[in-house]
């Protein structure tokens, strides 16, 4: 840690919060993060930069939060002095005495932007982006159970390190935190009990996928609905003809809901099911969004208004919507599809989210570049996209920009267990399309990152790359990953916010 003797002396002094940052400002050689600058009971608190980690400095024991936070006490300048790690006890103390850095719903926001951090240190640099966008609201701890799997991490130090992006960019317009594609009641559970905000019910496992031409099965499946539901649903759609009130007509013959209660009947009771046990106590400050995506099929304009209506007609308040759209959403590479028939059917999803009035979400929204310009014009900015793979595909390009031996190796790794990698995401990718190493200089190696295949054999490998140990058991490339993007913070928020900046001005965000 540089010597803060000075800065310290500054404090000594009296200085008040605004000619301390300035102080800061004008000695960038302390390692000060100078938004990061703030006061509670008399207690001057600031984050700073040392070689290999960040560290929470208090000055001043004038209150209780000197007191409740962790660390190593000591004396400068006649000041008491505690230097705290970014632990999640002391976020915990962090969010009690700095409100603004606690989660919110975002239910009254318009536009809203998920960012699924997976290493836990490109916040800053999203949150230095949103800034310059003021109208749309981040979802800055965005994970999945099976991201957290993959990286070891749990929902309690997502959020935490949310919390000290928040605290060190001093961003006080509102975030949220989504436990997202959530399926176990469990996990649900763990997710608003720490405290997130908005919860992504994946009801992919009550989905049943079938074709209309698979009528015995579709029978069977209808048949075993209970009597009385069968009924209540034959009552309120069957023949029917639904105006809604944004100029869209959708009618159901008895065929389309024996399909439609098939496929889907099972996922509406679960979403109902959870919204009443874990939302409705809290619908003040979570946002619920149901996801349907995650199936063999797109989802047809006909089925997202079936869903929706049953879950609004039982009292759900649904915040957003995940269809899958038709075409191809692949991780961290552009749509792959017709963009007319994109538009034309999103002309249609969208009627019926305003239609009830929640948002259209739109999933493994990552470099998503052909169909954003159609999103943001029919959605009118009342639209949610989750990104999050497209964040640690920036950090692997700031690894190839300071370390190209590092990314060789993890580039090795990466394709001798690509196949490992596909258990867990659908990809095009082909290893045989990827140059090979050996040809390409360390000036050449960017250009993977512009590539298709090699985009997609880095985006599905994080997880196993992150978990990699020699074999005395210790870690091949997490360590290294890491140290690089200390080393390199600011390259790292240079190249987010050039990225995600894409994403937003192609959106008219």
């Amino acid at each position: 840690m540089a010597d803060l003797r000075m800065f310290f002396g500054q404090i000594a002094a009296g200085q008040d919060l605004a000619a301390l940052k300035q102080f800061a400002q004008a000695n960038p050689g302390l390692g000060i993060y100078p938004a990061s600058l703030h006061e509670a009971g008399g207690t001057v608190l600031f984050m700073v930069k040392t070689a290999t980690e960040k560290k929470l400095v208090a000055v001043k024991d004038d209150g209780p939060v000197f007191a409740e936070l962790t660390g190593e006490e000591r004396t400068e300048e006649g000041l008491k002095v505690k230097t705290c790690g970014l632990t999640v006890e002391n976020s915990l103390v962090i969010r009690k005495y700095f409100p603004f850095t606690n989660p919110c719903s975002l239910a009254n926001e318009r536009t809203t932007f998920g960012v699924g951090d997976r290493l836990g240190v490109a916040s800053p640099g999203h949150l230095r982006l949103f800034k310059e966008h003021p109208n749309v609201r981040p979802v800055l701890a965005q994970q999945s159970v099976r991201e957290l799997t993959l990286t070891g991490r749990d929902f309690r130090g997502v959020l935490a390190a949310a919390v000290w992006a928040v605290f060190q960019e001093d961003y006080r317009l509102g975030y949220g935190a989504d436990g997202d594609h959530l399926k176990a009641l469990a996990d649900i559970q763990t997710a608003l009990a720490e405290g997130y905000t908005m919860i992504t019910l994946d009801c992919s496992e009550h989905i049943n996928n079938l074709r209309p031409d698979q009528q015995a099965e579709i029978d069977r499946l209808y048949n075993a609905l209970p009597p009385e539901v069968r009924a209540k649903l034959e009552a309120h759609f069957s023949g029917k003809t639904f105006n809604l009130k944004t100029g869209l007509s959708l009618t159901f013959t008895p065929e389309a809901l024996k399909l439609n209660a098939a496929i889907y009947q099972q996922a509406v009771n679960f979403a109902i099911q959870v919204f009443e046990q874990f939302i409705k106590p809290v619908q003040d400050r979570v946002d619920f969004e149901v996801s349907i995506d995650e199936t063999a099929t797109p989802t047809d304009p006909l089925s997202h208004f079936f869903v929706a209506e049953q879950l609004i007609q039982a009292g759900v308040k649904v915040n957003s919507m995940a269809p899958r759209f038709c075409g191809e959403f692949q991780k961290g590479i552009d749509y792959i599809g017709d963009v007319k028939q994109f538009e034309a059917e999103y002309i249609e999803h969208t009627k019926i989210a305003e239609h009830f009035g929640y948002k259209v979400s739109i999933h493994s929204g990552s470099d998503k570049f052909a169909v954003f310009p159609v999103i943001g014009r029919l959605s009118k900015g009342h639209v949610h996209v989750k990104t999050a793979g497209t964040n640690w595909l920036e950090a692997v390009k700031v690894i190839i920009a300071a370390d190209p031996g590092l990314y060789r190796e993890m580039h090795a790794y990466a394709l001798e267990h690509l196949e490992e990698a596909k258990k867990y995401y659908h990809i095009s990718a082909d290893p045989a399309r990827i140059p090979a190493l050996s040809s390409l200089r360390d000036d050449e190696l960017p250009a993977l990152m512009e590539k298709d295949d090699s985009r997609q054999l880095i985006h599905i490998t994080y997880g196993l790359l992150l978990q990699a140990k020699d074999q005395n058991g210790q870690p091949l490339f997490r360590d290294r990953i890491y140290r690089c993007l200390h080393e390199n913070e600011e390259l790292y928020v240079e190249f987010l916010k050039k990225h995600i900046g894409k994403h937003l001005e192609l959106l008219g965000f």
